[in-house]
């Protein structure tokens, strides 16, 4: 059942069936590149991964990383959400979708929906946003949503990330 429902996407949890779909999504180039391995090798590490990341989170936080469905195939091309990171102060929003479907809108239509959806109806405030500074399509969207570039800020690896957020 979705929780959000835009014109060509529904928004959805994931479920331990969509663990093919997160196999081939956190191994994807920009994935690799943009977010990092996260050691997915197999099915089984992508159940594991569905499992003890986003349900846990779901069933802890009461948010997490949502997978988008295209409506017209029925089939599951991105995520979209929010994470908790030590290293910040409030909930931040992440996306990442397939190569097949990059530039084609959807990522940008589900991060608005996605942000409205954190912002009334799991109260989250504020919103932050980062990426890294060669990520210049994650800081797109994240300027198109209305988020606003805060300043910089250093990962848990010691990566330096732009920071953004809606307040």
């Amino acid at each position: 059942m979705p929780l959000i429902t835009t014109e060509r996407l529904y928004i959805s949890k994931a479920e331990v069936e969509d663990a093919p779909f997160f196999f081939e999504l956190l191994n994807s180039p920009n994935w690799i590149q943009h977010i990092g391995d996260r050691g997915i090798k197999t099915i089984k590490d992508a159940v594991h991964y569905v499992q003890n990341g986003l349900i846990h989170n779901y069933e802890t936080a009461g948010y997490g990383f949502y997978k988008m469905v295209n409506k017209e195939e029925d089939k599951p091309i991105g995520i979209c959400g929010f994470a908790k990171r030590e290293y910040l102060d409030h909930v931040d929003i992440g996306f990442a979708i397939l190569p097949e479907y990059e530039r084609k809108g959807y990522t940008y239509e589900a991060s608005i929906a996605v942000l409205q959806y954190g912002t009334n109806t799991l109260k989250l405030e504020p919103i932050l946003g980062i990426t890294t500074i060669e990520n210049i399509g994650s800081r797109n969207i994240l300027l198109k949503i209305g988020l606003k570039q805060v300043g910089t800020i250093l990962s848990d690896d010691n990566e330096e990330l732009l920071l953004f957020s809606n307040q």
